[in-house]
C-alpha cells in the first residue's frame, strides 16, 4: 500500500519508531536515515534508546536526526537492568505512539520500506495486535557467503521449541526477529522479559491473550546485520529458552549457562546469568506513579 494511503489510515493514531541500540556506531545512522523521511507523515517520532553503549552510538543517532535517550534518561531514578528487554520496556516511558515499530540498530543498509510494510496490517486489518517481519538472513563465514545461514538461534532453538510446545506458532517464520510493530494497548499491558527474552515473550503473550489471528507476518526481503559468535548466541539461547518455558507455565531451573571456551591454557569456564524476573506492565507503573504524585 502507498505511504500516502497509510497516512490516511492512521485516523489520528500516533506512530513511534523505536531503535534499541548498544554499541552500534557503525550502523545506527543508516537505520535512522532509512526512517527519517517518514517523520511528520507516516511516523510521528523516531527514537533511539541506548542500552549503555561505550562508543559513539548516541552521538551518531542524534546527528542523524533521531531523538536519542539512555536508559537512565528514559526512566530517571529506576536502576537499569542489562539486556534488550529492558530497552523495550523503557521505550514505553518515552515513546508516545499508539502504534510502535521496533527496528534493530545493527541493520546494514535497511530498506526504507521496512516501516511502512510493518505498519500496513495494523493500519488496514481489524484485530491485528502484533506484526512480525520475516526475511532471508545471509551470513558470511570467512570469505564464504551463505545466503540463508543467519538466524541460528531461531532455526536451532526457537522454532523447534515452539513446534514442540506451542505448535500453533510453528509457522511464525522469525519469532525472534527484532523488526516488528505492535499496539501500545497490548505492549503496555503485559510484563516484559529481560535480556534476549523480549521478542519470544511478546509473541507468546500476544498469542495467549489475543489468539493467532491477532498476529500478522510481512516479508521484508533480506536482513543483513552484525553476526555474533556462537558463544554469544548460546547465552541468547539460554534466555530465549527460559522465557519460552515461563510463558508456557513450565518450570525453568533458573541456572545460567556455563560454557567451556578454549584458551591458551586449555579451557576457560565461562558462566553467564539468566533472568526469570520480568519487568511489570508499563501501564501499572505509570498508574502507580500518578497515584503517588
Amino acid at each position: 500500500m502507498d505511504v500516502r494511503e497509510l497516512i490516511d489510515r492512521k485516523s489520528g493514531r500516533r506512530v513511534s519508531v523505536v531503535v534499541p541500540a548498544l554499541d552500534d556506531e557503525d550502523t545506527v545512522a543508516g537505520v535512522v536515515a532509512s526512517v527519517r523521511p517518514l517523520l511528520g507523515g507516516l511516523i510521528d517520532e523516531l527514537i533511539v534508546l541506548d542500552a549503555g553503549s561505550t562508543d559513539r552510538t548516541v552521538a551518531r543517532a542524534r546527528a542523524a536526526g533521531a531523538a536519542a535517550y539512555t536508559l537512565e534518561e528514559a526512566m530517571p531514578g529506576v536502576p537499569p537492568r542489562p539486556g534488550k528487554g529492558e530497552v523495550v520496556w523503557r521505550s514505553l516511558a518515552v515513546a508516545t505512539g499508539d502504534l510502535l515499530v521496533y527496528l534493530d540498530a545493527d541493520l546494514v543498509a535497511p530498506d526504507p520500506l521496512f516501516v511502512p510494510a510493518l505498519l500496513t496490517p495494523l493500519l488496514t486489518e481489524p484485530g491485528i495486535t502484533l506484526v512480525k517481519g520475516f526475511y532471508r538472513r545471509p551470513i558470511t563465514t570467512g570469505a564464504q557467503l551463505d545466503a540463508d545461514g543467519g538466524g541460528r538461534v531461531t532455526q536451532l532453538v526457537a522454532r523447534p521449541l515452539l513446534t514442540a510446545l506451542a505448535p500453533a506458532l510453528a509457522e511464525i517464520v522469525q519469532p525472534l526477529g527484532g523488526e516488528y510493530a505492535v499496539t501500545r494497548a497490548f505492549l503496555g499491558d503485559v510484563p516484559l522479559a529481560g535480556g534476549y527474552g523480549a521478542e519470544i515473550g511478546i509473541l507468546l503473550d500476544c498469542w495467549q491473550r489475543h489468539g493467532l489471528s491477532a498476529i500478522a507476518q510481512v516479508d521484508l526481503g533480506v536482513r543483513v546485520h552484525r553476526n555474533r559468535p556462537t558463544h554469544e548466541l548460546a547465552v541468547m539461547s539460554r534466555q530465549v529458552v527460559a522465557t519460552l518455558l515461563d510463558r508456557l507455565g513450565i518450570r525453568d531451573s533458573g541456572i545460567g549457562l556455563v560454557q567451556f571456551l578454549p584458551c591458551e591454557t586449555g579451557w576457560r569456564r565461562t558462566p553467564s546469568e539468566v533472568s526469570l524476573v520480568d519487568r511489570p506492565p508499563m501501564r501499572r507503573v505509570v498508574t502507580a506513579h500518578r497515584e503517588i504524585a
